[in-house]
């Protein structure tokens, strides 16, 4: 098994799109990147805390390729935005990977730059060293799955779940 952890907006959409995909063993719900230990929901919520909402994906490559976990990442959401997606604005919803070794490190930059020919203008998402990961609270795990039924999940999360069946229908999960 291999993990990376990538942040793109809320990470209950990111947690959503990914537990649906064949290969993947499992999906964390987090923070990370900034400097405060141990932070709750409400502080990361403030934009001071400089983490941002993570998921670490867990997966097997053999069934999953990497480049396939990556470019889900970049076709889910939107790395032209900064700081940002849709309505969701602050540092807490940026665009991020964040590598454990210089391989990683690679693949991520290999991928930005495959995302770069998909998307019109820049692509903003930053490529940074994973530092401590904190484990989101537990109503934030398998959000979607527990919540059909929230604004949010409905308006949001199932549109980005539902155009990654269509784009990788051969990854999801029968």
């Amino acid at each position: 098994m291999e993990s990376f952890v990538l942040a793109g907006g809320c990470f209950w959409c990111l947690d959503a799109v990914y537990r649906t995909l064949r290969g993947v063993d499992d999906v964390v719900s987090g923070y990370t990147g900034g400097s405060l230990p141990n932070p709750s929901y409400e502080l990361v919520c403030t934009g001071a805390t400089g983490h941002a909402e993570a998921v670490r994906v867990e997966f097997d490559p053999d069934v999953i390729p990497r480049e396939v976990i990556l470019d889900v990442f970049f076709t889910l959401h939107d790395p032209t935005q900064l700081n940002r997606q849709g309505a969701d604005v602050g540092t807490q919803y940026r665009s991020a990977m964040f590598f454990q070794d210089d391989e990683q490190r690679a693949l991520f930059e290999q991928a930005r730059d495959r995302a770069a020919d998909w998307w019109p203008g820049d692509i903003v998402t930053t490529i940074e060293p994973l530092g401590e990961f904190f484990r989101a609270e537990e109503y934030h795990q398998d959000f979607f799955a527990k919540n059909p039924g929230q604004g949010y999940c409905l308006a949001v999360a199932l549109p980005k779940v539902n155009k990654i069946r269509r784009s990788y229908a051969d990854y999801i999960v029968a």
